[in-house]
């Protein structure tokens, strides 16, 4: 796979990264957990992380949105400052240590959002080079009005941003967000093909989407770290490693 600033620099971390990647509704998430589930069943020791979590830029980030303040550029220099947090925070010290580390979201996400808000993708893949590359990708591919038929179950409402309203596309929030995911999605398209993401057919059911990610990962866990390794917990906790993921993992032990 090529790193996700488009280089092939050989990765020196012995932990795995495993990410997810899709637009709104594709599943990705109820995926990742479902892998979770199964890695600290087999004894491995796993670390989660997700888009947009830092607390050293959630507040700016929602008083921007607030405010209606953020342009396409200082909404993507906002996510990148999070992203940054989080990769020398958390998800680099991890790996350093040997865990699995599981990422909702990583730099696709901000290649494929903001690149669909007009940002340059050049400059985008400049801001993210020092992204670790990831050992597997996987983009859940579902059809357009699949996906706008699962979230229009499971909300109620859409905020200004999420639905693209920032962009002009159109004064209706449900419509603005169907356009402006269709061009999320037609990015994915594009990424699928320069990164080589693993492409998982959304629309599958859920046991056969689980089978193929496990069997695509499985050949990667060779010499990841066990949970059982004495004090490796306290390690990752010194750095700030924490979440529901490794709290769940602590009392699986």
């Amino acid at each position: 796979m090529a790193t996700a600033d488009g280089s092939t620099a050989p990765q020196d971390l012995p932990g795995r990264l495993f990410i997810v990647e899709g637009i709104d509704g594709s599943g990705k998430s109820t995926q990742l957990d479902l892998l979770h589930k199964w890695l600290v069943s087999q004894g491995y020791l796993v670390i989660f992380t997700e888009w947009n979590s830092s607390r050293i830029v959630r507040r700016t980030t929602r008083r921007g949105k607030r405010r209606r303040i953020l342009t396409p550029l200082t909404f993507s220099l906002i996510h990148a400052a999070d992203f940054s947090s989080r990769v020398h925070e958390q998800i680099i010290p991890a790996l350093q240590a040997g865990a699995i580390v599981l990422a909702d979201r990583y730099v696709y996400t901000a290649y494929a959002r903001d690149a669909a808000r007009g940002v340059s993708a050049g400059w985008l893949r400049r801001l993210y080079s020092f992204a670790p590359d990831p050992t597997l990708a996987f983009y859940f591919d579902v059809p357009l009005n699949e996906a706008i038929r699962r979230i229009e179950l499971g909300r109620d409402e859409l905020s200004y941003y999420e639905a693209g309203l920032d962009l002009g596309l159109s004064g209706d929030p449900a419509e603005s967000f169907r356009q402006f995911q269709g061009i999320i999605r037609d990015q994915y398209g594009k990424l699928v093909d320069e990164f080589g993401l693993e492409r998982i057919d959304a629309t599958d059911t859920l046991v056969n989407q689980q089978e193929r990610m496990r069997a695509l990962v499985q050949p990667h866990l060779d010499g990841a770290m066990r949970a059982e390794v004495s004090g490796l917990q306290e390690a990752l906790a010194a750095t700030g490693l924490s979440g529901r993921y490794l709290a769940d993992m602590w009392r699986a032990l």
